[in-house]
């Protein structure tokens, strides 16, 4: 368990987080894209069972302007 280096389309290389990997902030998983935030061991995906994450990126207004998007005012 822990850290998988992959590489991404573009030669960009993503950290990839596997299942009882300790994690804290917010990932998606690899497999279906589910988000979650979390401060614990990083479970199996819920939606899909996917064992593998890759964390988001984090932005102080990210949800925010998620909302704003979704009601057209993005």
């Amino acid at each position: 368990m822990g850290t998988h280096d992959r590489e991404a389309p573009g030669d960009d290389f993503a950290a990839l987080f596997t299942t009882g990997t300790h994690g804290t902030g917010q990932y998606r998983c690899a497999s279906c894209g589910y988000g979650i935030t979390l401060h614990a061991p990083l479970p199996n995906c819920p939606m899909c069972k996917g064992e593998t994450w890759e964390q988001a990126a984090w932005t102080p207004f990210a949800r925010s302007l998620e909302l704003a998007s979704a009601r057209g005012r993005g």
